[in-house]
Parts: structure tokens; sequence; C-alpha cells
């Protein structure tokens, strides 16, 4: 979901991150989502907005697992805290900022990844190229320079996303059946809202995960940019207020898909293998 709660592939992902590109090449200049896409097809090939697919492939499976069975273990501990009798918006979003700490842990190392090789002419043919060129001339730190600004990003996401997920579920389905169409549909708006309301942090932390080096000369930035506030400096340095909501399109575009899908399939395999666990209880 960046973020984090799922994916419908890494081709939104990858006009949002060219989007957010502060000062790119002419040649890499996009107005809108459709643009973006239609002239990274043109100019790139037909294939160009799938790279990166493989790196989040692996890091997603073990990071979603771990993410889920936080959130589920947090939530009953501490909404027995805080409210024994019912549901605790407090105790979702502190479950949810809980296990964003694991998912991201293992996410944060597939999104450098995935995000350089997205970049405009990027030098990266390959994934393992990338992983062997970042390690050697960066450092392992690279991988994990933005994980602070991650997490600084995706606990007020994740709060605000299933926060605002269980409070739509107690209007639309308020004795939490398994109803595909309120998970779906509450999926997709908790998703939308934290998106947008998350996008400056975002912005910073594509800036720290691709280094663009055009971005960092403007800005008369040598060597690395590294932390929250300096990238936050410079985005207003180069591009003032509105900086920090370039790509809010493509960024929405991406959850509301994203967060109704996961939710809808999350949902479902907790209804099957509880309704399969009830079953097995009743014939012994």
């Amino acid at each position: 979901m960046a973020g984090t709660l799922g994916s419908p592939g890494p081709a939104p992902r990858r006009w949002q991150t060219r989007m957010q590109s502060l000062n790119p090449d002419p040649k890499a200049h996009y107005t809108s989502v459709y643009g973006a896409l239609k002239k990274i097809i043109r100019t790139e090939g037909f294939w160009r907005p799938l790279r990166g697919l493989n790196v989040m492939m692996m890091g997603a499976g073990p990071a979603h697992a771990m993410y889920f069975a936080c959130y589920e273990n947090m939530k009953r501990t501490l909404n027995a805290v805080f409210h024994h009798q019912g549901n605790s918006h407090l105790a979702n979003g502190i479950a949810g900022s809980m296990a964003t700490l694991l998912h991201d842990a293992v996410m944060n190392p597939a999104e450098v990844v995935k995000q350089r090789l997205q970049m405009y002419n990027s030098p990266h043919r390959s994934a393992l190229s990338c992983i062997r060129t970042v390690w050697g001339t960066e450092g392992v730190g690279a991988f994990y320079r933005s994980y602070t600004t991650q997490l600084t990003m995706n606990i007020p996401f994740q709060s605000i996303h299933f926060i605002t997920y269980e409070f739509l579920q107690e209007q639309i389905n308020p004795y939490r059946d398994y109803n595909p169409q309120s998970h779906i549909i509450s999926g997709g708006l908790a998703g939308a809202l934290a998106a947008a309301a998350t996008t400056p942090l975002d912005v910073c932390k594509t800036l720290l995960n691709t280094q663009e080096n055009m971005a960092l000369n403007l800005a008369n930035i040598s060597g690395r940019l590294s932390g929250m506030a300096n990238a936050f400096r410079t985005v207003y340095q180069l591009n003032g207020l509105p900086g920090y909501f370039k790509g809010v399109q493509a960024r929405v575009i991406y959850q509301m898909p994203s967060t109704a899908i996961s939710w809808s399939v999350y949902e479902f395999f907790k209804y099957f293998l509880t309704k399969h666990k009830l079953e097995n209880r009743t014939l012994y």
C-alpha cells in the first residue's frame, strides 16, 4: 500500500514517479497521466511501463503477509484495551502504523530499485544490475535512505486509511458481514483520501529515492540529498508550493483501485478462512 496496501502493478507508479520529477529532461516532461503513459510507450516501448514488476512481486508477498498479520493482532489487542465493547478508531490507527513499520522494512529497498528503473533515461537495464550498482557506489544505506521519510509518509497514510476504512464500514456495513461491494467502496475511498493528503511526503520520498541529478544541480546540492527536511526545502526551492502536489492525480488513480482490490481480496480470505475454521469446529 504504499503505498503499501497492494498494487495494481508498477505502471501507475511509473506515471507518478515521472510526473513527480522536479526537473526532468525536456523530452520527459509530462502534463497529464494519460499523456505520460502515451509518451512513455511511444518513445520507450510498450513494455517500458512494466519495469520493476519483478522487484515489487518479490517483496510484496512477505511484506503484505506480515502487514495484515500484525494489523489484525494489534487491532484486536488495542481494541480490548481502548474500547472493550466495540471498535476504536485510535486502536485501528495505531495498529495500521505498527504494521507499516514491518511492511516498509521489506518494501523500501524494492521501491528504491523500482523507482531508479522507472526514471527517464535510467542507466540501469535490470533490477539485478541496479542493485549491484547502487550497492557498489552508494552502499547498503542507499536502500534505506528514504526509510524514515517513507515511514513519516506511510504512518499518517495508514492511520488515515485504516480509520477511514473502518469508519465507512461502520456506516455502510454496520454488521460487518462479508459484503464485497462495501469493501470495494470503503477501500477505494479510504485509499484516495489518504493518498491525496500525503502527496507532499511522497514527492519528497521520490526525490530521496531517485537523487535526481538535474534537480540537485539546480538547487546547488553537491553529493547526495538526505533527510526529509532537506527534501522539503529542495522541493520548495525548485517548484514552490505546487511542487508538493506534483503527481497527486496519478497517486490517487494508483491508490484507489489498489486499496479497493486489496481490501476486497483480504476480506474474502478472512471470511473464507473464518468460515472454514467454524465448519471444522462444528464437525468435531
